[in-house]
């Protein structure tokens, strides 16, 4: 009954009188082995919270209803919650009055966080992809991943796009090389991921939720620590940064994309895919989808096409196709 405010010795006395009722409590302290002042102590309070009534002239001791004592001891400790919720939101103040004792200083220190060593930065990296809601964009300048890093990248990548995230990433050209990195990029990509490699570049960027950007201290050494932003004029910047790379990337072909061609009509296995798809879908969204690559990507596709094909429009292009027999 702790929780009603009730203390173990009152709860004890309560008992006895709901196993005893209308008896005396004259030697309640020796029944009960309670010192004779905290019985009666407890006796006076327990008549207070109305769950003991006296009886008899006074000389006997009844237990209240349970059901309706208690449900007034509920009422009663529901209210003193309340009314302690309501001191503590209402004490606000004393952030603002403890802030005063800063006196002139002026930094904030949630703008920017230093993190240190691989641990800290992984663990908080951890956080933040658990956490995100939105987007993640990142440029990654690594060579390959160890399994080891693949290992550890693939649930959370895979749980980030299951809950709806989405997921821009740039990588250099030279990853696709290592053939255990390629064939993880792959599999995010035919998850949802929409990843586009570079020629080269040094940039190490991760953002969340376009609200929280991490960058290493040292892009060619990570172990020396990162910097988390938080401050919106920095993280901005920073996403300005990324979506100039992102421009400029191109998107991961799927496997084997430009590798083979037809003997009959020199186009790549993708290229064949984009002129079948021309001819069977509307719209360029569809037919990216359908891809796996982005709008700008298939659009780009769809131009070369009709520059192979010398066709002024999409239906000419479709047209000539046939007449060649590429379709």
């Amino acid at each position: 009954m702790s929780v009603f405010g009730v203390s173990a010795a009152e709860e004890i006395i309560y008992r006895h009188f709901l196993r005893n009722p209308d008896t005396s409590a004259d030697d309640i302290h020796l029944r009960l082995h309670i010192d004779r002042d905290s019985a009666r102590r407890s006796l006076d309070r327990l008549r207070d919270l109305g769950l003991l009534i006296s009886t008899g002239a006074g000389r006997l001791i009844s237990p209240a209803d349970p059901g309706v004592s208690l449900a007034r001891l509920v009422d009663s400790r529901l209210h003193e919650l309340h009314q302690e919720l309501q001191r503590v939101t209402q004490s606000r103040h004393v952030v603002d009055r403890l802030r005063a004792e800063l006196g002139t200083q002026k930094h904030s220190p949630q703008d920017i966080d230093q993190l240190e060593g691989l641990a800290e930065i992984r663990d908080r990296i951890d956080d933040l992809a658990f956490f995100a809601r939105e987007e993640i964009l990142s440029v990654e300048p690594y060579a390959k991943l160890s399994p080891e890093n693949i290992e550890r990248s693939r649930p959370l990548d895979l749980r980030c796009l299951r809950r709806g995230v989405r997921i821009r990433n740039v990588v250099p050209r030279k990853a696709l090389q290592d053939g255990p990195t390629a064939n993880y990029l792959r599999e995010l990509a035919s998850q949802g991921a929409m990843i586009r490699v570079v020629e080269n570049t040094a940039e190490r960027i991760l953002v969340y939720d376009r609200k929280t950007a991490l960058v290493p201290l040292d892009p060619q050494n990570t172990a020396r620590g990162a910097l988390l932003a938080h401050k919106s004029g920095l993280v901005a910047n920073i996403i300005a940064l990324f979506e100039k790379i992102w421009d400029e990337a191109e998107d991961l072909e799927p496997a084997g994309g430009k590798a083979s061609e037809t003997p009959d009509s020199g186009l790549s296995e993708v290229e064949q895919r984009v002129l079948a798809l021309m001819c069977s879908v509307g719209k360029d969204e569809a037919g990216a989808r359908e891809l796996g690559v982005s709008v700008r990507t298939y659009r780009r596709y769809v131009a070369d096409l009709m520059q192979t094909l010398g066709a002024a429009s999409r239906a000419q292009a479709a047209l000539l196709a046939r007449e060649r027999g590429w379709v």
